[in-house]
């Protein structure tokens, strides 16, 4: 039910390392066309570091693992195009839908495709306020086997219970080069994280021994901060406006993120979209130099 590009084809059948990468980022995450032009950087920064990228999307009911040009150009600028979480994939393919894949259902399908790393923005996790509210990122994850590359989960979140889930779950999280969990928008999100890395090949090492020790049944989350962050002050103050916001309009459940990711991309000036850009690029080098290890 897979179709490959050319090039995910050709690194498929040579063993070359290759990259997941998600489309709900270029179809919802970003404007136009800012979203298209740093959908085709970030695949040439996999490719720099030596791996193959596979944006993966749904385009008339078939799944696609790596985008020709065309495709990719559609997925940036159809109105057409939903989101899909993995719950979502049989439905969308039987009526023939185009969708934009999830973090959830990326790591799905690159699984399915046996691609063993993914480079995305930041997670989903436990909601603000909603204690069984939490984003299907988190269940996919503990029984899917791939390294996800990210900038923590997103901070308009419930971080300390994310981490939470994390830990019952069974799913390793590493701090690159940090020993705090990182916040997306901000370096550091306030929580200690137990275990830390230094290089690609610290974490090509914990992957190749989970496997023997057999724990390798989840997920292995790289945390990678920002650099450059959005000042925290002017963040917090984004942040709490924007959650009054949602209250004062009833906007609860999974409406909420949207909401205050707009929120925040309306009112921060283009400092959200400006870390928004920079976090996918980090996270595409280092994920492409975590394949590059394996």
């Amino acid at each position: 039910m897979i179709k490959y590009s050319k090039e995910v084809s050709a690194a498929k059948s040579q063993g070359r390392p290759i990259v997941a990468l998600e489309s709900t980022i270029i179809s919802h995450g970003l404007p136009r066309p800012t979203n298209l032009e740093v959908a085709k950087e970030v695949e040439a920064i996999v490719r720099k570091e030596g791996a193959t990228p596979a944006t993966i999307a749904i385009i008339d009911g078939e799944i696609y693992v790596g985008l020709e040009e065309d495709q990719l150009i559609r997925i940036a600028n159809d109105d057409n195009i939903v989101k899909a979480s993995t719950r979502d994939l049989a439905i969308v393919c039987a009526n023939g839908q185009s969708a934009a894949t999830t973090v959830a259902a990326t790591s799905h399908i690159a699984n399915l495709a046996d691609i063993d790393v993914f480079a995305t923005g930041g997670l989903g996790g436990v909601h603000r306020g909603h204690l069984y509210d939490e984003s299907a990122d988190l269940i996919e994850l503990a029984k899917t086997k791939i390294i996800v590359v990210c900038a923590g989960v997103k901070s308009i979140l419930d971080v300390a219970g994310t981490l939470e889930r994390l830990e019952t779950l069974g799913i390793p999280v590493l701090g690159y080069k940090t020993n705090n969990f990182p916040g997306f928008y901000l370096t550091d999100s306030g929580f200690k994280l137990e275990h830390r890395v230094e290089s690609s090949d610290d974490i090509a090492k914990i992957w190749g021994l989970r496997h023997g020790l057999n724990t390798d049944d989840t997920a292995v989350i790289v945390a990678n901060p920002v650099v450059n962050q959005m000042d925290k002050a002017f963040h917090d103050q984004i942040l709490e406006a924007g959650l009054l916001a949602a209250t004062a309009k009833s906007i609860t459940g999974k409406g909420v993120t949207p909401f205050l990711l707009e929120h925040f991309h309306s009112t921060s000036n283009g400092e959200s979209l400006r870390v928004n850009i920079e976090i996918i690029k980090s996270n595409a080098k280092l994920a492409a130099q975590i394949a590059c290890a394996l």
